[in-house]
């Protein structure tokens, strides 16, 4: 499990903290007033590239084939 610190903890012991993370591997989460809001965690260099990031992440891909008419597009413009 992943250690919670509230803010005022980890403004306390910030650099303990971050060498923890460093030695250990392990995730600390940031609390505020008892809920998540940061997470701080080792460095991982991304080897991948973007189209492999991307790989999987598409939602729903239904009818590819079909044509799409100027209608079809919402402008920025038109959003008023």
């Amino acid at each position: 499990m992943k250690m919670q610190v509230s803010k005022s903890q980890f403004k306390a012991k910030a650099l303990e903290m971050f060498r923890e993370v460093e030695s250990t591997g392990e995730s600390v989460i940031v609390t505020d007033h008892g809920s998540p809001t940061i997470e701080v965690r080792p460095y991982r260099k991304m080897e991948r590239g973007p189209l492999e990031v991307l790989k999987g992440s598409v939602i729903e891909y239904s009818n590819p084939t079909n044509s799409v008419g100027e209608d079809d597009w919402e402008s920025v413009n038109d959003r008023s």
